[in-house]
């Protein structure tokens, strides 16, 4: 288990000083669609269609519960059979140079609802982020924390503090897919933050 680390104190949201190629993400993504979708299986958290593609999952996990419905505790994780399939996202996850535990591709279908709820033990504090890469997305998405609207475009990458209060709505007419990445922070990625604070690349 990661441990916890001394109180760091960052905003809820901040774009990172790291951008990939959108095309290329898009690509890896319909690599990975091939796989199938796996419904989210906590329907009390949402309406409508939010479905999960998972890339790294607990070693051994094979069913689709134990690849989605990951334990806060969970040590130990490995790469899926769809990320060997998919060259980029290989190569976007190299760049964050800590260790990863959970990584799925998540979408939320048009006219669904994530409703607001926190995210446990994934935050700074407990020596863990959460970092959200969309890959396709529309201007009808209301991603929002703390009641203040985040817009992030394709190939942009963003720390999100989902131990704040947070919710995704999807007005638009396409999916919204996000890579998203849980992450142990380490000097590195604390190093990361503190750069992408200065620079107050914040939405």
């Amino acid at each position: 288990m990661y441990s916890r680390t001394p109180p760091m104190l960052f905003p809820d949201r901040l774009r990172l000083p790291l951008d990939f190629d959108p095309d290329r993400l898009a690509r890896d993504l319909a690599v990975a669609e091939g796989s199938g979708w796996i419904g989210h299986f906590v329907r009390q958290t949402y309406e409508g269609e939010w479905d999960v593609i998972p890339l790294r999952a607990p070693v051994g996990a094979r069913r689709p519960a134990a690849m989605v419905l990951i334990s806060p505790m969970a040590e130990h994780f490995e790469d899926t059979q769809v990320l060997a399939a998919c060259p980029y996202f290989r190569e976007v996850l190299r760049c964050f140079q800590t260790t990863l535990r959970a990584v799925r591709l998540m979408r939320l279908a048009p006219g669904s609802v994530i409703k607001e709820h926190v995210d446990q033990l994934l935050d700074v504090e407990d020596g863990a982020v959460r970092l959200h890469i969309p890959v396709i997305t529309n201007s009808g998405v209301d991603f929002r924390i703390n009641g203040s609207r985040v817009e992030m475009a394709p190939g942009t990458a963003w720390y999100i503090g989902v131990g704040n209060p947070h919710s995704v709505v999807n007005r638009g007419p396409t999916d919204r897919v996000h890579l998203v990445i849980d992450a142990v922070l380490n000097a590195w990625l604390a190093e990361l933050l503190e750069t992408a604070e200065r620079a107050a690349i914040v939405g």
